[in-house]
Order: structure tokens, then sequence, then C-alpha cells
């Protein structure tokens, strides 16, 4: 597959980029790290191997993108706007479901505090897509 800076992700590329993003070591890694450029080395290796051409920084403008897009929509169901999707929902909904999501709260002194929720804990609160 030929890709280069600024072509759009296939569909197979962004299968194989959540393939390797799914797998458990990964997404401990990425998880709360925020220096994660060595994390997305790795996984353009991998990606290249699996025949995906990107690059590291490709790669993590892609990780970002979906993962806007997942909360997005996630957010739309929440709020009970079934009509809003993505391509992946499922497929990231499965990887993102139990990641902690800082959150901040509002304390008495006005201030406000990061705190880590989960998303959707509850295993039978799947899709109401």
């Amino acid at each position: 597959m030929e890709s280069g800076a600024g072509k759009h992700w296939t569909e197979e590329e962004v299968k194989a980029l959540l393939s390797v993003w799914s797998e458990k070591n990964i997404r401990k890694q990425l998880h709360g790290t925020l220096r994660n450029k060595g994390i997305f080395i790795y996984i353009a290796k991998r990606l290249q191997e699996l025949g995906v051409c990107r690059d590291w920084k490709q790669c993590r403008a892609k990780y970002k993108n979906l993962k806007y897009e997942y909360r997005t929509v996630k957010y739309a169901h929440n709020s009970g706007d079934v009509t809003k999707t993505m391509k992946f929902f499922h497929d990231l909904d499965a990887i993102l479901r139990y990641e902690p999501v800082t959150q901040l709260a509002a304390e008495e002194n006005g201030r406000c505090s990061a705190t880590e929720t989960q998303l959707n804990t509850s295993p039978t609160a799947d899709n109401t897509q």
C-alpha cells in the first residue's frame, strides 16, 4: 500500500491500526502516557509489517482523531442522540470502553481538580445503535 503525508487512510489501514491498538500491552502503554513518541514509532513499525506505510506522526494523528470522533459519538449516544455514528465505533468501543478518562470536577472553592472515571463500565450497556 502506497501512503504518504496528506493521503487519506484507507479502510484496511485503519483496521490494521485498530488491530495493533487493541493489543493489551499497547493499550496499557498508551493510557496515561503523555510522552508517547516511542509507542507510536513501535506502532508504525508493526503497521509496516502489516503492509501499512505510515510514520509515527501519522499514526499518532489518526489515533487522536479516532479517539476524538469516538468520544463525540459516545457522548451523543449517552445524551440520547443515536443518529450520530462513525464507521469503526464498535471496534473503538471495544478498545476504549474501560479506559479511565480524566475529567474536571468542580471543588468547593471554585477550582477544578482532575478525577479519573470510567467510560461505560457496564458490560451490558453496549450500544443503542
